[in-house]
């Protein structure tokens, strides 16, 4: 009896680690963002070969040359629709540093109109996001807490999907 009750809390020990390593950053997510991920670093936009760091809200760009940070797009994205056009979760650090690599496998999708947004979600895990439009109904529900269920790749039709070291 002993054993077994060794052999338990070792189990356990080695699960508390492993589950404290998820992350969950739903409510730094831009509204632009696809929906069905829990944790993401960045989001690859093939179609402006840009990406964007979801902890510190800025984009990661070329220009000139090199690669710059940037809280907006320069303007020569004025027109560009974040909504419309279609992001890959890149969870690594500084992915630009493989821009080569993301480019030739992502360049299928520039032009593909195929995610649906965050800001348009009904899925009141995305409500805690303070600029979700009912982040209003998610604060009078008093904070519901998010489901131990629900997957990173929730809702995810399997493309354009990176997860690097998660």
């Amino acid at each position: 009896m002993r054993k077994f009750f060794l052999l338990a809390a070792l189990a356990v020990a080695a699960y508390l680690p492993a589950k404290a390593q998820i992350s969950v950053n739903i409510d730094l997510q831009p509204l632009w963002g696809p929906v069905g991920y829990d944790h993401v670093d960045y989001y690859y936009i093939p179609d402006i070969d840009a990406y964007y760091n979801v902890a510190t809200q800025e984009y990661v760009y070329m220009d000139g040359g090199v690669w710059v940070t940037r809280r907006e797009l320069p303007p020569r994205y004025r027109t560009f629709d974040l909504y419309d056009a279609h992001k890959v979760v890149i969870n690594e650090p500084q992915p630009w540093m493989h821009d080569r690599d993301y480019h030739a496998r992502y360049a299928r999708y520039i032009g593909h109109h195929d995610q649906h947004a965050i800001r348009d979600s009904r899925d009141n895990r995305y409500f805690a996001n303070p600029q979700h439009p009912m982040h209003g109904q998610w604060h009078a529900e008093g904070h519901p807490g998010h489901d131990d269920h629900w997957h990173e790749d929730h809702g995810h039709e399997g493309h354009g999907h990176e997860d690097h070291g998660r």
